[in-house]
């Protein structure tokens, strides 16, 4: 560890006596102050140490901290409102595409060949989870929109989070790529189906409507990044047709802008949205060629992408728990304690049905990690478009550090004690 990094945890240690001094003596003012130090020293001390897999979820943690020690600070900068849904669509698209950039279009070759694992692994994900997720809302007797905001965050496919997982762990790695990969795919048909079947007495669900957001905020950002892993490793014949087809969706655009009011007063409100869809679909194409083009200039942009999704979630994290302090301050331990179950019959279903069905063992495990950790971004993400990231996001808001913390236990755990 860097002497930068052992100073900064030691900080972060000696805020945490602070905060219990503070306590203990009755400077109740310096409790917030001291806690959002304490948090950010640990979470820069944790980057450089050999528990940095730790370090993502600790700035997760101080996002939740922030947000709850500060919660007006979070929710407004000037005449920018933070939980405006363009501003969370923009966001949660270069999220996603952060996380697309780290797939492949090779990803799903392994369909071929991991038949039974895949299967298996997709219906424990979209059959146990949602309805676990709405048992467990159910049984807490949340109040409504807290309910749908648990079926949503169990409806989500599996994120790029249970790959790294997988790879900690020395399970099938290959195996968890791939789940991840089809689990998206399939996320715009099972997410909105499971909210309209066990979320639609809690809040209205318009199953059409959500699944165009689901394709605007995954499949869009995640197309745009396989197009540009198809031009960094395909032909110059074929990057030279996308080349003729990104000049193309310009002129498009510019059509499109020049005659929108037009448009707007003379296409039915149907048809209207399917024209913005297909203007999502069409920026894709653009978005992934640009990012090739602009990648050749500046390398590294690439590796700063994950980064890039890392603070996007932080960003999610920070705004839904300040604008829901007040729900999580009555709440926020029933809500762990679900989040802790969710995470947990999650893990214990995928491993042990997958050994019932006959599996080898680093399937199981990387099925489990598959089934027990869902997309808080993409969560996140939905309710934040929905305008209601404060109550239908609080979920993911309180589930997505759980679930990293758990399963980098899990992983490092399973590492330590690899299949014989």
């Amino acid at each position: 560890m860097g002497k930068g990094y052992r100073v900064s945890l030691y900080l972060g240690i000696l805020s945490l006596f602070a905060i219990v001094i503070s306590w203990v003596t009755g400077y109740f003012n310096l409790l917030a102050p001291l806690s959002v130090i304490s948090a950010i020293c640990i979470a820069i001390g944790l980057g450089g140490s050999s528990y940095k897999t730790f370090a993502y979820t600790a700035w997760i943690i101080v996002a939740i901290i922030c947000g709850m020690c500060y919660p007006d600070a979070f929710l407004k900068w000037g005449e920018l409102d933070l939980q405006n849904p363009w501003l969370i669509l923009i966001i949660v698209q270069i999220v996603m595409f952060g996380m697309g950039t780290q797939m492949s279009i090779k990803d799903f070759t392994g369909i071929r060949v991991l038949g039974k694992g895949l299967i298996v692994g997709l219906i424990c994900q979209f059959l146990l989870m949602p309805l676990l997720g709405y048992v467990l809302a159910v049984f807490f007797k949340f109040s409504p929109e807290i309910a749908a905001g648990i079926v949503l965050i169990g409806s989500c496919s599996s994120g790029l989070a249970s790959n790294v997982m997988s790879y900690l762990a020395k399970a099938n790695l290959p195996l968890s790529i791939t789940l991840t990969a089809l689990a998206t795919l399939a996320a715009p048909i099972m997410t909105p189906f499971w909210m309209k079947v066990l979320a639609g007495t809690y809040v209205e669900i318009e199953f059409i409507a959500m699944c165009v957001q689901i394709i605007k905020i995954v499949i869009v950002p995640i197309g745009a990044a396989l197009l540009f892993d198809a031009l960094t490793t395909g032909s110059a014949n074929f990057r030279n047709k996308m080349k003729v087809i990104a000049v193309v969706t310009i002129i498009w655009f510019f059509v499109i802008s020049i005659s929108w009011s037009w448009l707007a007063s003379t296409l039915t409100i149907n048809s209207l949205e399917l024209v913005i869809l297909s203007n999502f679909l069409i920026g894709a194409i653009l978005f992934g060629y640009l990012f090739y083009l602009l990648n050749k200039i500046i390398p590294r942009l690439l590796k700063v992408m994950p980064f890039m999704s890392m603070v996007g979630i932080v960003y999610f994290t920070v705004v839904t728990t300040a604008a829901s302090r007040d729900h999580l301050i009555h709440i926020g331990l029933f809500l762990l304690l679900a989040a802790i179950l969710h995470n947990i019959l999650g893990y214990g279903f995928g491993y042990w049905i997958s050994r019932l069905l006959g599996l080898d063992r680093n399937t199981c495990r990387t099925i489990a990690l598959e089934v027990g950790m869902q997309n808080g971004g993409m969560a996140s993400g939905l309710a934040g478009v929905m305008g209601k990231l404060s109550t239908l996001g609080l979920a993911a808001a309180v589930f997505s550090p759980w679930m990293n913390i758990s399963g980098s236990i899990l992983a490092n755990f399973w590492r330590k004690h690899p299949v014989k």
